[in-house]
């Protein structure tokens, strides 16, 4: 029986951290055997953030090295780059020309910036459009994705259903997948570790780094559990482990936190020392991506195809 197929990526606006990893790279490589699975550096995404080209070549190289480090096996999942398959941005603008104003204007990241009185920029503003392009064109089952991703999925959806309406089936709808205990990964502020709040934890970090980015999690005095650590240190112990630890340094929160540093250095090591080895194989690292487009590409070229005869230009 075929496989059902997946869809994700990360934009390469940083470096990688355990949001990253609990929030996304750790399923996607759990269910590798389950889907044929397409995982894409989100690299004209980042364009809306990182405008120098050494640095986003960088940061785009990096950023596959991370894939590999983490599990993802190039013999088994697509990883390709998105500026590598030009029916990305082709595909854009046949949806740009179904959807409205308005109805972009209610992405909650376009909200978000006009809240803020931040000038947006056309990219900004068109990114949902994109990522319909990016997720439609793969013809994905599912797509994994954070609490704060799911409307772009529905938008994907919604534009899908806006295109097979006018010119007849031809786009899958995708459904989200949305791993409720890591919906959201906690920063060490307390809101949602983000690189754009710089509140994360690198998910390569070395152990000076670990410990001082966890001595300095938020806390509050109001409580016997500092909430803001639990909730980090329970992506890296199981929650009934946890209760004793908890329970028998109730209300010490230093000692906590470095029960805390302990289990986040012992999780990171192994990563990192795979990760060095990785990136030292610059030619191992060119290959994964050059193979990865050509086999993207002809899922994403075919697709388009299909479009282009739909609307008329074929």
């Amino acid at each position: 029986m075929t496989k059902k197929r997946l869809l994700s990526g990360i934009k390469p606006t940083g470096r990688t951290h355990i949001g990253n990893y609990f929030g996304a790279m750790k399923q996607w490589v759990d269910m590798t055997g389950e889907y044929d699975s397409y995982i894409m550096v989100a690299d004209y995404h980042t364009l809306n953030f990182i405008q120098d080209a050494a640095k986003m070549r960088d940061l785009v190289w990096n950023m596959v090295v991370d894939y590999l480090a983490v599990g993802l096996d190039p013999k088994k999942v697509v990883i390709f780059k998105q500026s590598d398959i030009s029916a990305h941005t082709e595909l854009t603008w046949v949806f740009d020309t179904l959807v409205t104003v308005p109805f972009l204007m209610r992405a909650h990241a376009f909200k978000d910036a006009e809240a803020k009185n931040k000038e947006i920029s056309v990219g900004a503003f068109n990114y949902p459009v994109l990522m319909a392009a990016d997720i439609l064109l793969y013809s994905p089952d599912i797509v994994p994705v954070g609490q704060d991703q799911k409307q772009h999925v529905e938008y994907a959806r919604d534009i899908a259903e806006k295109f097979n309406h006018i010119f007849g089936e031809t786009f899958k709808l995708p459904k989200e997948m949305i791993m409720e205990s890591v919906a959201v990964v906690p920063g060490i502020d307390g809101r949602k570790m983000s690189k754009s709040y710089n509140n994360y934890i690198p998910l390569f970090a070395e152990d000076d780094e670990i410990e001082k980015l966890c001595m300095s999690i938020v806390t509050d005095s109001s409580g016997d559990v500092p909430t803001n650590v639990y909730a980090i240190h329970k992506l890296f112990r199981s929650e009934a482990d946890l209760k004793q630890i908890y329970e028998e340094h109730k209300g010490k929160y230093k000692i906590l936190k470095e029960k805390l540093i302990e289990d986040v250095k012992a999780f990171v090591k192994p990563l990192r020392d795979k990760r060095r080895l990785i990136a030292e194989d610059t030619d191992y690292i060119n290959q994964v991506i050059k193979e990865g487009g050509e086999r993207a590409r002809e899922i994403a070229n075919k697709k388009l195809a299909e479009v282009k005869e739909k609307i008329g230009v074929l």
